[in-house]
């Protein structure tokens, strides 16, 4: 190769096959010569680079694992825009509904659950939409949506079949308002149409209803808007839709909410038109653990059905307890005297006979329950409310004060034993020297 600047094709070439020889591949043995690599291969998803060598007789060979430094952009720019956070609310609708459009554009069939739970999490920030649904109504809907579009200016877009998000162009309202909110009526206002020539939709406003709407006639231009700039994209929630993937949750949750009150024993023989308006009053929530469900000697709130979980029955007793200077006192405890859990409830004979309930009862775990609050009764018929009365008096029973007396009296002894057995092995240890966790009493 010349020294001057310029050069020729040739030692370029030779150059650009060879220049790799020049350096030396600190990994592994670096005694190891670099006319000796035969093999050489990498990683580039954890960047090792495994390199086989031989020896000048080729008698011998192995494996050496090292570091591998990729050369190539695109592997570092992927890096980096994983790293990268967008901050800006602009880009990110942009991206947002961008994203959007290309997912909802395939047919309902051919979108993945990744389709969908990316549909989901789009949807969730448009307020219109998400203050109407719940989460799970939502998540259904997203297998349903449908992309609309509309070329020509000046046409009327009938919005009471759907409920709709623009997606590209803009629209002007014909009349207002332009959004039913589910369970409210619809009220029109006394508009003109000129008033209403400068309110302009456009990308990311909601328009229409998930509830359909009958008008009063069949050309009726109630919830209707008139396309402004072409060409007009619409994500499209058809009220059909909504009307039938809301009914089939209303009787997934019917059906579950029978299931858990049939469940329970005073309710295996009820029949199902009676376990029918039982269900429908009750609500589903959720406690944490530690929390008291109902006080001893207070009324019931609710009737509840344990779902999951565990709760602890108390009960409240005056014992003679002695203080560590020799005085004698009366103090009240709270003796568990009981454990409900899944398909057991309680509360029903507080509320129906208006009595204060005979026993505390705490969370020991975090409980999912069905409940009936005590105002909601009241919607039962007089023959539901005294069969519900009956199916539950033959269980109710009540602890007498020498039965609690004898519970607590066990309750504290194997209390007592315990903490004399542990303090027992305490003194033996330390007697014998033994730590745990240090010498010979590491576990292994």
């Amino acid at each position: 190769m010349r020294l001057d600047n310029a050069t020729t094709e040739e030692a370029h070439s030779y150059f650009m096959d060879h220049y790799r020889d020049m350096f030396v591949h600190e990994c592994g043995d670096t005694s190891v010569a670099i006319s000796a690599i035969t093999e050489t291969s990498h990683n580039e998803e954890d960047g090792k680079e495994k390199i086989t060598v031989s020896d000048s007789d080729a008698s011998t060979r192995k494996t050496i694992v090292g570091e591998y430094i990729n050369h190539d952009i695109r592997y570092h720019m992927a890096k980096l825009h994983k790293e990268r956070q967008i901050a800006d609310p602009d880009v990110i609708f942009n991206n947002r509904i961008r994203e959007m459009k290309s997912l909802i554009k395939k047919m309902p069939y051919e979108r993945t659950a990744e389709d969908t739970k990316q549909l989901f999490g789009h949807l969730k920030t448009f307020e219109d939409l998400s203050k109407q649904v719940s989460s799970k109504e939502l998540r259904d809907l997203c297998t349903s949506v449908q992309h609309d579009t509309w070329r020509d200016e000046g046409y009327t877009v009938f919005a009471n079949t759907g409920f709709h998000i623009i997606l590209r162009g803009s629209v002007t309202p014909v009349t207002c308002p332009w959004i039913k909110v589910r369970g409210q009526p619809l009220i029109p206002a006394a508009t003109t149409t000129s008033s209403l020539s400068n309110v302009e939709l456009s990308v990311g406003d909601c328009f229409g209803t998930l509830e359909r709407v009958d008008g009063p006639e069949p050309n009726s231009r109630i919830l209707c808007v008139q396309i402004k700039s072409v060409p007009c994209e619409f994500l499209k929630i058809h009220s059909n839709d909504f009307k039938r993937i809301t009914d089939r949750i209303r009787e997934n949750e019917t059906a579950e909410k029978i299931s858990l009150i049939q469940s329970c024993r005073a309710y295996q023989l009820w029949p199902r038109q009676s376990l029918l308006k039982l269900a429908e009053l009750v609500e589903w929530t959720k406690f944490p653990q530690n929390t008291v469900l109902v006080s001893e000697g207070f009324h019931c709130p609710f009737i509840v059905f344990i779902r999951k979980g565990e709760c602890h029955v108390l009960k409240e007793i005056k014992v003679n307890t002695t203080s560590p200077g020799g005085d004698k006192k009366w103090k009240k405890k709270q003796v568990v005297v009981g454990q409900m859990s899944t398909s057991d409830s309680f509360g029903e004979v507080s509320i129906l006979k208006e009595k204060p309930i005979t026993s505390s009862v705490v969370t020991a775990t975090q409980v999912d329950i069905g409940i009936i609050a005590r105002e909601r009764l009241q919607e039962l018929d007089e023959t539901t409310r005294v069969l519900l009365l009956q199916s539950n008096e033959k269980y109710y029973k009540t602890m007498t004060e020498d039965q609690i007396r004898d519970e607590y009296i066990n309750q504290e002894q194997k209390r007592r034993w315990n903490r004399y057995k542990g303090d027992v092995m305490v003194k033996t240890m330390n007697a014998s020297g033994i730590t745990p966790g240090h010498g010979r009493w590491t576990s292994k």
